[in-house]
């Protein structure tokens, strides 16, 4: 039997009983990258935390951190977070944790999640940032924190919470 070789974009497959070796037209080729640029964009959709940058912003620590302060119960690491405004309003992180109380932040301070959404950055100081949060009654909350940059860092200079429709898992 007498072998031979095959160029290397060519299609191998039998056609009436024999091996035929065939171009791949350069219309089907196109088809194939089409086809592979849609599905990449496809992941992209899927998975755009892969397209975005690999640090998350300053910001979101700051938000973190006080989210986390609430959780455990500490009123002076939270307030501690928040703008300068808010330290001269409250002497104590106590007074600044029963005000969040009775403005009805309860969902943040009981959270059992939160991750963040889209940002708009105003200025070089100010950041509106999108926070998803789910409270301690499955309910999903969206909460918009506006923080400003201070000498000491990213600070919370306000909040507002919204309940969104649907439960969470």
């Amino acid at each position: 039997m007498r072998r031979f070789s095959v160029a290397d974009e060519t299609v191998r497959g039998p056609l009436l009983g024999h091996n035929v070796a065939a171009a791949v037209p350069w219309e089907e080729r196109m088809k194939q990258i089409a086809w592979l640029g849609l599905v990449f964009l496809l992941l992209l959709a899927v998975f755009p935390a892969a397209a975005q940058e690999s640090a998350p912003p300053e910001w979101q620590a700051t938000v973190t951190g006080q989210i986390e302060a609430f959780r455990a119960d500490d009123a002076e690491a939270a307030l501690g977070f928040a703008a300068t405004a808010f330290h001269e309003n409250f002497p104590t992180g106590e007074a600044f944790m029963q005000a969040v109380r009775n403005w009805g932040y309860e969902p943040i301070i009981e959270s059992r999640s939160h991750s963040f959404g889209p940002f708009q950055e105003v200025s070089e100081t100010v950041v509106v940032q999108q926070v998803r949060l789910t409270g301690p009654d499955s309910v999903l909350y969206e909460a918009l924190y506006q923080l400003i940059k201070e000498p000491a860092g990213w600070r919370i200079a306000g909040v507002q919470m919204v309940k969104t429709a649907g439960m969470s898992a």
